[in-house]
């Protein structure tokens, strides 16, 4: 089968495969391919269907240019044995070649690849020699990833998220900034609120039983689990159905909100909750029992500026969409949704705030949230 290239930078010439072999399919380029990915994924995301992503990962024989007629044969059995709405391109250029195939059956997501695997690799092994065969390796990749399974792979596949990955790339001076400003930022406050740390401690534990500390499972950026300080503000071993009820209302849009502070608006949280204790009331209204985040932001796991990280139940109710917000960006203690209406907003509005974030991010936006954080601090609590 001839084969064209349809995307500028292809590496179809170098592999003797040039536009002169035309057909009505085309082979993109790494930034073609990766940009496919990227829409796929979005698109997947609207519609729930998942679409799965196979990359043929290709041995130093066939990287060198006297095996191009090998490729040839790999790259016409991938357009002999896919659909016309699969896309086939370099996922790595010279390297590692991908296909996508659009929207595959839900309830048939765990046997397409094997079935993919018997069909494409029968095939390639009519059309290649055994050494050439040998040198192709398979992997395959499906997105909507499966969540909340701990024997399962983690979200956060990299070949998914090519276009996370670039970002990162180029922001990593940026990044190293932030991190800088969230180990100095995260110290002097630790040491500045010392006293207050011991008061409230006394407080705690003078007016209920338990640890003055409550540590709860949080996912953060790429679904990676970490344990999350917090002032203990609730009776110990309470029971938590009240709340998983709600979050679950609250993601799906139809939780009422809740009077507060006598202003007539409402928000979206349990204000009236038998759990919380006289001084866990107290620490809740002026945020105070956040203040052992910067443990967490000390260590790593958060950010002081980022999307707040979700409980597991919150994120077992998700829409796919919603997913993005821990993709994006690492947790942080405040940030766009805290300065901007807090618990005033919606679930789905949240999470465009994070969205917005994580696109617009710079450190002058962290310094411009840190600054507007105490006054929105105080203004919840009134």
């Amino acid at each position: 089968m001839n084969i064209r290239h349809s995307d500028s930078g292809s590496q179809l010439g170098v592999l003797g495969m040039t536009s002169e072999c035309a057909v009505e399919r085309g082979i993109l380029s790494e930034q073609g391919f990766r940009r496919m990915i990227t829409l796929e994924r979005k698109r997947s995301e609207r519609s729930g269907k998942p679409f799965l992503l196979m990359l043929l990962k290709l041995g130093e024989r066939l990287r060198s240019e006297k095996d191009a007629s090998a490729l040839r044969g790999i790259f016409s059995t991938l357009l002999g044995t896919t659909r016309e709405t699969d896309t086939v391109g370099w996922q790595e250029a010279g390297s590692i070649v991908g296909v996508i195939f659009t929207e595959i059956d839900a309830d048939r997501c765990a046997a397409t690849p094997d079935t993919l695997l018997n069909r494409i690799s029968a095939v390639l092994r009519k059309k290649l020699s055994r050494e050439h065969f040998d040198q192709v390796s398979f992997s395959f990749h499906v997105f909507p990833e499966t969540w909340g399974k701990d024997d399962g792979p983690q979200p956060g596949n990299p070949e998914l998220y090519p276009d996370l990955l670039a970002r990162d790339k180029a922001r990593k001076s940026l990044r190293l900034v932030k991190r800088a400003i969230d180990i100095v930022g995260s110290l002097a406050a630790l040491v500045f609120l010392s006293p207050v740390f011991l008061l409230i401690a006394i407080a705690i534990k003078a007016t209920s039983k338990g640890p003055v500390f409550f540590r709860q499972p949080r996912t953060g950026r790429f679904a990676a689990k970490f344990s999350m300080l917090k002032f203990r503000s609730m009776d110990e071993n309470n029971n938590t159905d009240t709340h998983k009820e709600y979050v679950r209302r609250l993601i799906a849009g139809v939780a009422d909100k809740h009077p507060s502070n006598g202003d007539g608006k409402g928000v979206y949280k349990l204000t009236r909750d038998s759990r919380i204790t006289r001084v866990g009331a107290f620490l809740r209204r002026t945020s105070l029992d956040e203040l052992p985040q910067l443990i967490n932001v000390l260590l790593g796991d958060m950010s002081l500026v980022g999307p707040r990280p979700p409980i597991d139940y919150e994120v077992e109710e998700y829409e796919i969409w919603h997913r993005r917000r821990l993709m994006e960006a690492k947790p942080g203690i405040t940030g766009l949704w805290q300065v901007g209406g807090r618990n005033r907003i919606a679930f789905d509005d949240m999470v465009r705030l994070d969205l917005l974030y994580a696109k617009s991010w710079s450190p002058w936006l962290d310094l411009k949230i840190l600054v507007r954080t105490p006054r929105a601090v105080i203004e919840g609590a009134h």
